[in-house]
């Protein structure tokens, strides 16, 4: 029987335990579901007894393991995901502000800094602890303004307890106040009170 190999590395919950559902829903019988962190394995091996397959845990080194699934009856059967099979528990740490100041990370290329930015926003999920806050002033608010690959991260971060804000002055003078997608607009009282009640400010610029 053919064991299909999913590499799951590098993934945030849901998505190692979606990339299982989909694998058992196509008929795949023995799968190796490979992640890097606990809270995925965690939560593959939930889902996996929950839809009847055999599991083995094996620690393969760097904070990776291997899990070993063979289905089992109903194993295949589509249905929706229930909370419980990607809960991620990732605490919001009250004293971490991150400051998002422009529309570009580095110096350079413009075009480059607004992908990278938008990367470095989307790993933020992925570092523990959450911040309680994020601050978008000057370009920044462009990231809550505007389409972008983002603004998933930006909700996700939201549902979990992280406050997004947006300077309403800066909103303002790029003409975007009423284009935000994303957080609630802020003044610069607010601002500066986050970061001076912060126990550390992360930027990446």
């Amino acid at each position: 029987m053919k064991t299909v190999t999913l590499d799951c590395r590098g993934l945030t919950c849901p998505q190692p335990v979606i990339k299982t559902k989909e694998s058992l829903e196509q008929g795949n019988l023995r799968l190796e579901v490979i992640v890097d962190n606990d809270a995925s394995r965690g939560n593959v091996t939930r889902f996996a007894r929950s839809r009847d397959c055999e599991i083995a845990i094996i620690e393969i080194g760097d904070g990776c393991y291997k899990l070993q699934l063979q289905a089992g009856e109903g194993s295949s059967r589509k249905q929706d995901l229930a909370s419980d099979d990607y809960s991620c528990e990732l605490t919001v740490g009250s004293g971490l502000v991150y400051v998002i100041s422009s529309a570009s990370m580095g110096r350079g290329s413009d075009e480059l800094g607004w992908a990278l930015l938008q990367t470095y926003i989307q790993t933020i999920k992925a570092v523990e602890p959450l911040p309680a806050k994020i601050l978008f002033y000057n370009e920044g608010v462009r990231l809550v303004a505007e389409e972008s690959g983002a603004l998933d991260a930006l909700r996700a971060l939201q549902e979990k307890g992280v406050e997004i804000l947006a300077c309403g002055t800066c909103l303002d003078f790029f003409k975007l106040t009423s284009a935000i997608k994303i957080g609630h607009i802020s003044n610069m009282y607010d601002i500066m009170t986050a970061v001076n009640g912060a126990t550390k400010v992360a930027s990446p610029f």
